[in-house]
């Protein structure tokens, strides 16, 4: 008897000896005071495992193996999962829901063009999903929550706040009718009221916010304004990699599912230890995808492929998407999906680069899956505010290196030029008219474009400062609902809105520069050309001919 107590009371401090002893870390001891996150963030539509895409098969397989293993696993996004390919355009977004319940998501922030098939279709989806589906800071006119703001998780021991935050840029970052009716109050006055009720009561908080690193509200503005934060897993901005605000970490993983952001949290003493990292492709090769989410996959690509070969139209010339060609010239395909582009953003004018035009379609039927080849980037139009001498900028890199094949050469509504191979790279465009009237310098101009161009690509940084006012579908949707538009018949031409001409021509108008001085009036000037002040008012498109202001110029037409 005495033999037995010993050896229990032996067992006990020896156990008890273990635990507190330096570097012993018992593997369950670990695990129960461990957290793994896995995020996503602006997949659009990308669920499909490639050489370039992890994919929702490997990402649920990998989760599936580590909850297997008894680790304590969250699997979250931050947003723009359920818009952007045919996969989920074609079921408004449930085809990504229900493959995010398969994959095991538990928690997802509604992101701008999460709102793409319009508020009411997004309270559906809400509805479809095994997870909450946030926007804390989304209300409705009467004050309510119009998506789930908030959960809590107890893990390990710990309790874990998860809450939402939507972007306020979706008011003009999806169509402005899709949010009607919808109110997007401040994030961080959102996170602050949350917190003020229930930070005392969990041990870890995290925000799953679509605000990103540009704009009026950022996720590093948040954590600059709101304290007892612990992370915030973003998106929006499409950047890749982790930064740190005061004791916040935040962190995003790209975009178009090309990677896997991972978050490791460690509860030791009183402060949550934090590391991140960053999961390429190649790094889950060994990985087995969890074979019911690419059925779930393969499924729906059965339904895109049928739907594909719908008749949408007819052409009765062939629309040239030449590769040689979209890249040096205008063509009839080019005028098409730029007229689309136009007719759907109502701006002024549409340039978009040759580049983003992959097929022609030949004369005869046209089908759902001609418009997705010729625009399978899944690119959505963007409109911005820019002057007339960026547009003008632009035509000017466009043509830089003509007859050479460019990419970036651009095609457009809504404008014509002319330009001189002769000339100088950068100094080669002249004859700028925008609806039929000389593009100016200072105006204020609404130039569409696509989304990848908007933020700078293939070169065009000169308008990569200028805000986005307004972002809508993608351009194969626009091209599709064009043809529908214009009665499913398309005879499109070339129209000369880009021509290689001399630039003599246009010199011979523009004979002199007179440069306003101090006391000046239009009258004086004009009368010094023998003509009078209202041929120089119609010939500089001024507003009010009596103000003018030194160092002007003022185009003096040839007599």
């Amino acid at each position: 008897m005495f033999k037995k107590d010993y050896s229990k009371k032996l067992l006990v401090l020896l156990l008890s000896l273990m635990l507190v002893l330096p570097g012993f870390t018992p593997a369950l001891a670990q695990e129960s005071q461990g957290l793994t996150i896995y995020h996503t963030n602006d997949v659009h539509a990308r669920v499909e495992g490639t050489d370039t895409q992890v994919g929702y098969g490997k990402i649920a397989g990998l989760v599936l193996a580590e909850k297997n293993e008894g680790k304590n696993v969250l699997l979250l996004d931050a947003g723009d999962a359920t818009h952007g390919q045919s996969i989920a355009i074609l079921s408004e977004g449930e085809s990504i829901i229900k493959l995010m319940n398969l994959a095991g998501y538990d928690g997802m922030t509604a992101g701008n063009h999460d709102f793409n098939y319009g508020k009411e279709r997004l309270s559906e989806l809400k509805e479809l999903a095994d997870f909450p589906l946030m926007g804390a800071n989304v209300l409705t006119s009467e004050g309510k929550n119009y998506l789930d703001d908030y959960f809590i998780k107890e893990i390990a021991g710990k309790k874990i706040l998860i809450l939402g935050l939507s972007t306020p840029e979706t008011l003009y970052k999806s169509h402005p009718k899709n949010t009607e009716g919808l109110v997007f109050i401040d994030p961080a006055e959102t996170a602050k009221q949350i917190l003020a009720t229930n930070r005392s009561k969990v041990d870890f908080v995290i925000a799953l916010s679509h605000l990103g690193q540009e704009g009026n509200y950022t996720s590093k503005m948040l954590a600059e304004k709101v304290s007892g934060i612990d992370l915030i897993i973003d998106g929006h901005s499409h950047d890749k990699g982790e930064i740190k605000v005061g004791n916040t970490v935040i962190v995003q993983t790209g975009e178009y599912g090309g990677s896997l952001g991972k978050v490791e949290i460690t509860f030791t003493g009183d402060t949550p230890q934090i590391s991140s990292s960053i999961l390429e492709v190649s790094d889950l090769s060994e990985i087995v995808a969890k074979q019911d989410v690419l059925d779930l996959i393969a499924e729906y690509q059965k339904e895109v492929d049928l739907v594909q070969s719908e008749v949408i139209g007819r052409s009765t010339v062939k629309l040239e998407g030449t590769r040689d060609l979209v890249r040096t010239s205008e063509t009839n395909l080019g005028n098409l999906i730029t007229d689309a582009i136009l007719s759907k953003s109502g701006a002024d004018l549409v340039l978009t680069n040759g580049g983003g035009i992959r097929a022609s379609i030949e004369a005869g039927d046209i089908t759902r899956k001609n418009v997705f080849d010729v625009l399978p980037f899944g690119n959505l139009i963007a409109v911005k505010e820019v002057p007339g001498s960026v547009i003008k900028d632009m035509l000017e890199f466009s043509v830089r290196l003509y007859p050479e094949s460019n990419g970036g050469f651009l095609h457009g509504a809504g404008l014509t030029f002319a330009f001189d191979e002769t000339k100088e790279p950068l100094s080669r465009v002249h004859d700028v008219k925008i609806q039929g009237k000389a593009l100016e310098a200072n105006k204020m101009y609404k130039l569409a474009t696509n989304d990848f161009m908007a933020a700078g690509g293939d070169g065009y940084t000169m308008m990569s400062n200028y805000p986005i006012v307004a972002e809508m579908v993608s351009l194969e949707e626009a091209l599709a609902d064009y043809i529908a538009e214009i009665g499913g018949t398309v005879s499109i031409q070339k129209q000369n809105r880009i021509r290689v001409e001399a630039m003599k021509d246009v010199v011979q108008k523009e004979q002199n520069i007179y440069i306003v001085k101090s006391g000046d009036s239009l009258s004086k000037i004009a009368a010094q050309y023998d003509m009078t002040w209202q041929d120089l008012q119609k010939v500089n498109n001024l507003k009010n001919p009596n103000l003018i202001f030194p160092e002007q110029k003022i185009i003096i037409p040839a007599a």
